[in-house]
């Protein structure tokens, strides 16, 4: 009499079908509880290299200027202190009662980010949402 029960070779084999469910649900979760559209006060429109120049239809424009040491320059005029409120003070006399004019800051490469963010705060305060950033566009040598 045979009492122990035959051994025989069972391959495992695992049903990929549930996992893969699985995952697709994981990800449709994860898309769908993510937002993706952060809502911010400031708008910030990307400058566009090309070789031509467009024809600007504003002619009156805000230009902020932020040199290496994180200096602020309002119009090709230096700021005489470099805080937040001279900047917010001199962006609201230069921009009036329009929130709707474009400001376009340029900074040195070496500036501080603080200032750039201070420049975005400070617009952002004051309604002001059409900033765009000025680059320079590199050569095709990578000089």
């Amino acid at each position: 009499m045979n009492i122990r029960p035959s051994r025989r070779k069972r391959s495992v084999l695992v049903d990929m079908t549930p996992l893969i469910d699985v995952v697709f649900l994981l990800l449709i979760f994860f898309m769908v509880s993510t937002t993706f559209d952060k809502q911010t006060q400031i708008k910030v429109d990307l400058p566009e290299a090309s070789n031509r120049a467009e024809e600007n239809k504003e002619t009156r424009i805000i230009a902020v200027a932020i040199d290496a040491k994180g200096h602020f320059f309002l119009n090709d005029q230096e700021l005489v202190t470099h805080d937040l409120a001279t900047l917010k003070r001199a962006l609201s006399q230069a921009a009036g009662d329009d929130t709707d004019i474009p400001v376009t800051v340029t900074s040195d490469k070496r500036a501080p980010f603080q200032a750039v963010m201070t420049v975005m705060d400070a617009a952002g305060q004051l309604g002001l949402t059409h900033l765009s950033f000025l680059a320079r566009a590199t050569s095709p040598e990578g000089e």
